[in-house]
């Protein structure tokens, strides 16, 4: 688990059964105004997925500052020739109270308020480098003690019912995962537990 100033994460990643290489990608960083968290997943598997996947994460550590939008459409214009990738974008401002999220293909998000679920977003159709046609880009305020569950396609429906992702903690919502799954993944599969802790951490 990385505990920061006002976010905690934990991530568990898993690739497909028979695979050396997890064709899922993510990267997370949080500064004084703001917190990104991204999760890639390049088209099929192995190396030529992660490299795909890799190329999305590349892009967002450089235009970390641009909007959600912006960064998205930089991202399609990079994997123009490649594998292609799918990937879900959440961004966190401090200074507005606000969180911003969009995802093109199978990635998933889940919004919990103090352990309620909100809503599940429905990702654009598509993926980047080829069948893109715009994504929708959701905004809204952030409340304290929201968690924020991303997950490739990896993570079965019935996984996310599971009562722990409720949990304040983490470390705790991706290790009790790792306990109570199958093993055996057909997919690669990558879990992001993101919590804001509130503008006081």
């Amino acid at each position: 688990m990385i505990s920061g100033k006002y976010v905690d994460v934990s991530v568990y990643q898993k690739s497909k059964k028979g695979n050396h290489f997890c064709g899922d990608s993510y990267f997370f960083i949080e500064e004084d105004q703001l917190f990104l968290g991204v999760l890639a997943d390049g088209l099929g598997s192995g190396e030529n997925a992660k490299e795909s996947s890799q190329a999305v994460i590349d892009i967002v550590k450089q235009y970390k500052h641009q909007t959600v939008k912006e960064i998205i459409d930089l991202c399609n214009k990079q994997l123009v020739g490649m594998r292609g990738a799918v990937m879900g974008i959440l961004k966190i401002d401090f200074i507005d109270q606000t969180y911003t999220f969009s995802s093109i293909g199978n990635i998933g998000i889940i919004i919990l308020e103090q352990g309620c679920k909100k809503k599940r977003n429905i990702p654009s159709s598509g993926y980047l480098g080829s069948r893109y046609r715009g994504v929708k880009v959701m905004t809204e305020k952030l409340s304290d003690g929201t968690n924020f569950i991303v997950f490739s396609d990896g993570v079965k429906d019935k996984e996310l019912s599971a009562y722990y992702f409720t949990d304040y903690n983490v470390e705790r919502i991706t290790d009790l995962y790792a306990q109570n799954i199958d093993n055996t993944r057909q997919d690669d599969t990558t879990l992001m537990a993101i919590r804001y802790k509130g503008e006081k951490g």
